[in-house]
């Protein structure tokens, strides 16, 4: 599996394991600030809490994968995956129209 990580992102094998780490690492700063975030709204568990964390965390994983990409050296990679996600969001919600 990592093998084909590495070939479809053309990067060496040292180079994976930063942009693995900078994944775990920013995701885990992105669960952490959003539980921090939403314990300020002082909403009870349940379906509204979760739809909400959801949202939060939707907004928060770019920033804090970014900022966690940078003292990896890792910038310029999760730059480009950032904005080929934003693509891919974007082009289905046109799908309809070319059909």
């Amino acid at each position: 599996m990592l093998n084909k990580l590495r070939k479809k992102w053309k990067v060496s094998a040292g180079r994976l394991v930063l942009i693995i780490t900078t994944f775990a690492i920013g995701g885990s700063l992105c669960g952490y600030a959003g539980k921090k975030l939403i314990a300020f709204t002082n909403i009870e568990k349940g379906v509204f809490w979760v739809l909400l964390y959801i949202i939060i965390i939707t907004i928060l994983w770019p920033i804090c994968v970014i900022v966690v990409s940078i003292p990896f050296g890792q910038f310029s990679f999760f730059k480009k995956y950032i904005i080929n996600i934003y693509k891919r969001m974007t082009a289905n919600k046109n799908f309809e129209d070319k059909n």
